[in-house]
C-alpha cells in the first residue's frame, strides 16, 4: 500500500517502520519454514538428490540459523536473556579451552560450540517469530507428510541395503539402515541421514495427532485418521524402542491433560476406540505382523543385554545422567575440547566417525568435552530451561490449553537429555523448543 503523503511526517515514518517490520517478520517466518523443510529432507538431499554435496549440506541449517539470528537481532526482535547469555558464554569459553587445553582443532571446536552459539538463540527466534497459527500449521504439514513417510520406511524395511531407497549419505552403497534390528532386518532412516530422525519425526507427529484428536475442527478428518494409522504402522517398522517409549510418554501426558480438562474426556474415549480399531485391522495384515515380530524381538534382545525394562530406561535416561555425574570428577578440568565428542569431530581428528571419543550419552559428552565446571553449567542450563518451560506449559494446561502440554511431552526430554551431537536431533531440539515457546507466547482465541 503506497504511503499517504497527506499525513504528517511522523505518521508517514511510523507506517514505513511498521511495513518494514512486517516484511522482516514474513522473511523470518519463511526462513523458519525452510529450516523445518531442510530438517526433514536434508538426508534425502545428501543420500539421493545431490550426494556429492553431502558434507556441505551437513551444516546448511547452521548457515540458515546464522541468518535468522542476525536478522532477528537487527530488527530488534531478539533480546538477550539469561539462557542465551549463558549459552553464548559456554560456547565462547568452550572454543578457547579447546584450543588452549584440549584437542586444539579450531574447526572441531567451532562445530561443537555452534550448539550453544546458534541453536540456543534460535529457539527463542522461532518462539518470537512464529504465532500460534504457525505452530498449528506446521503440525498439519507434519501429518500430511506422515503417510508418504510411512510408505517409504516400509519400502526400506523390506528392501535390501543395496536398494536405492536405502542408499547412504554421499550415495553410500552399503546403505543407511542401522543393524540394531532383529531377524536380519535393518532400522529404516526414512528421508533422514540416520535412523534417529525417524524416531524424532514420529515423536513430534504423535504430539500433534493427540492434539488434533481433541481439536478435530482444525484439520481434515481423513488426514487425521490417515496420519494416526501411519503412526501406528511406523511404530513396528521403525524398530525403535525409543519411539515406542516416547509415544507412550505423550499418551500419558494426554491422559493427564484430559483429567485437567474434563471436556476432553469424551474425545479421549473416541481416540482410544479409534486407535484400537486401526490396530485390530493392522494386526490382521501379514506385512504388519512381520514388523511387529521384529520389534518384539528387538525388545527381547535389548532386555537381555540391559536387564529388563527398568534397566533399559535406566541406562538410556537416568543411568546416563548418574554415570556422567559420577565420572565428572575424573575429567580434565577444562575437558578434552568442545566438539570432540561429535561424529564430525571424531572424523576430523581420527579419520573415522564411528568412534565415540568422549561419550555416547549426552551429559557424559558435555562434561567430558567441557570439563566438570563448564560441562555441569551446560547441563544445569538445559535442566533450568526444561523446568521453566514445563511450568509455563502446565499453567497453560490448567487454563484449558492442551497444545503446549502435548508438545512438552516430547520437548522436555529433548531439552534436558537430547543427544545434540547428532545433527538431526539437534535440529528437532531447536525446532520443538521454539514451537513450545511460540505456543506459549500467544494464547488461543478459544480454549483448545
Amino acid at each position: 500500500m503506497p504511503l499517504n503523503l497527506d499525513l504528517p511526517h511522523k505518521q508517514i515514518l511510523l507506517e514505513t517502520v511498521q511495513r518494514s517490520s512486517l516484511e522482516q517478520n514474513v522473511s523470518l517466518k519463511k526462513g523458519i519454514w525452510w529450516y523445518f523443510l531442510l530438517l526433514i529432507f536434508e538426508g534425502a538431499l545428501r543420500k539421493w538428490l545431490i550426494p556429492e554435496l553431502s558434507t556441505p549440506l551437513l551444516v546448511i541449517r547452521d548457515v540458515l540459523a546464522i541468518w535468522l539470528i542476525a536478522k532477528a537481532w537487527q530488527s530488534g526482535m531478539l533480546k538477550l536473556n539469561v539462557y542465551i547469555v549463558i549459552a553464548i558464554l559456554i560456547g565462547y569459553v568452550g572454543i578457547i579451552t579447546a584450543l588452549l587445553f584440549g584437542h586444539g582443532n579450531l574447526m572441531v571446536a567451532l562445530f561443537g560450540a555452534r550448539i550453544f552459539l546458534l541453536n540456543f538463540p534460535l529457539i527463542f527466534v522461532i518462539g518470537l517469530v512464529f504465532k500460534r497459527g504457525d505452530v498449528v500449521a506446521l503440525g498439519k504439514v507434519c501429518l500430511w507428510m506422515a503417510i508418504p513417510m510411512t510408505v517409504l520406511i516400509v519400502l526400506q524395511f523390506y528392501s535390501p541395503q543395496s536398494a536405492w531407497v536405502n542408499r547412504g549419505v554421499g550415495g553410500d552403497l552399503d546403505g543407511a539402515g542401522f543393524s540394531g534390528g532383529a531377524f536380519g532386518y535393518y532400522r529404516p532412516p526414512g528421508t533422514f541421514s540416520f535412523t534417529l530422525g525417524v524416531a524424532q519425526y514420529y515423536s513430534l507427529i504423535a504430539c500433534y495427532i493427540f492434539y488434533f484428536w481433541f481439536n478435530p475442527k482444525l484439520i481434515n478428518k481423513f488426514v487425521l485418521i490417515g496420519s494416526t494409522a501411519a503412526l501406528l504402522v511406523a511404530l513396528p517398522f521403525s524398530i525403535s524402542r525409543g519411539l515406542v517409549f516416547q509415544v507412550c510418554v505423550s499418551a500419558l501426558f494426554t491422559v493427564f491433560g484430559t483429567l485437567m480438562i474434563p471436556k476432553y474426556l469424551s474425545r479421549f474415549i473416541i481416540l482410544l476406540i479409534g486407535t484400537s480399531v486401526i490396530l485390530l485391522v493392522l494386526s490382521q495384515l501379514s506385512f504388519f505382523q512381520t514388523a511387529a515380530d521384529v520389534l518384539l524381538a528387538r525388545f527381547d534382545i535389548g532386555n537381555e543385554h540391559e536387564g529388563g525394562l527398568s534397566g533399559t530406561l535406566g541406562d538410556r535416561f537416568l543411568g546416563g545422567m548418574i554415570t556422567a555425574l559420577e565420572n565428572s570428577i575424573e575429567q580434565p578440568f577444562f575437558g578434552v575440547g568442545v566438539g570432540m565428542g561429535t561424529p564430525a569431530g571424531s572424523k576430523i581428528l581420527t579419520g573415522t566417525a564411528t568412534v565415540f571419543l568422549v561419550s555416547e550419552e549426552e551429559w557424559g559428552r558435555l562434561i567430558g568435552e567441557l570439563g566438570p565446571i563448564i560441562g555441569l553449567t551446560a547441563v544445569c542450563l538445559r535442566i533450568a530451561l526444561g523446568i521453566k518451560i514445563s511450568w509455563l506449559c502446565y499453567r497453560r494446561l490448567i487454563a484449558g490449553d492442551l497444545l503446549p502440554w502435548v508438545l512438552l511431552s516430547f520437548g522436555f526430554i529433548l531439552l534436558v537429555q537430547g543427544i545434540l551431537w547428532q545433527t538431526t536431533c539437534l535440529g528437532f531440539f531447536t525446532l520443538v523448543g521454539g514451537l513450545m515457546f511460540a505456543s506459549l507466547l500467544q494464547k488461543p482465541k478459544v480454549s483448545t
